[in-house]
């Protein structure tokens, strides 16, 4: 059975930083490639950041590209996201999620085929 399981989300005030992990099981790890996405109340979920399985190429939304670190350690199968200069606009549910290979790096929810819960991220400002 595949599990991704988010943690590290909470309150920080605005200009503060998270970061957040994301353990996996039952999937070859390195197989996929692995992205974050988040959703705000009302809003749809949206792409923030996404790493090749060997983690030598990211992808990132505009709106995290320079504040927002995505990255892996095949060995611990597991995916971070380190999150500095917190905005309140930033406040949202995170989720990891896995896609095989085809297509390479996608910012599309339909294109990744297994999901975390997610963990809440809370900025304050």
């Amino acid at each position: 059975q595949v599990q991704l399981v988010e943690s590290g989300g909470g309150l920080v005030q605005a200009g503060g930083s998270l970061k957040l992990s994301c353990a996996t099981s039952g999937l070859t790890f390195s197989s996929y490639h692995m992205g974050w996405f988040r959703q705000a109340p009302g809003k749809e979920r949206e792409f923030a950041a996404a790493i090749t399985l060997g983690g030598g190429r990211t992808s990132y939304a505009d709106s995290v590209k320079g504040r927002f670190n995505i990255s892996r350690d095949n060995a611990k199968n597991t995916l971070y996201l380190q999150m500095n200069s917190l905005k309140p606009e930033d406040t949202a549910v995170y989720y990891c999620a896995a896609k095989s290979l085809l297509g390479g790096l996608q910012t599309d929810t339909g294109a990744y085929r297994y999901w975390g819960q997610g963990t809440q991220v809370t900025v304050s400002s």
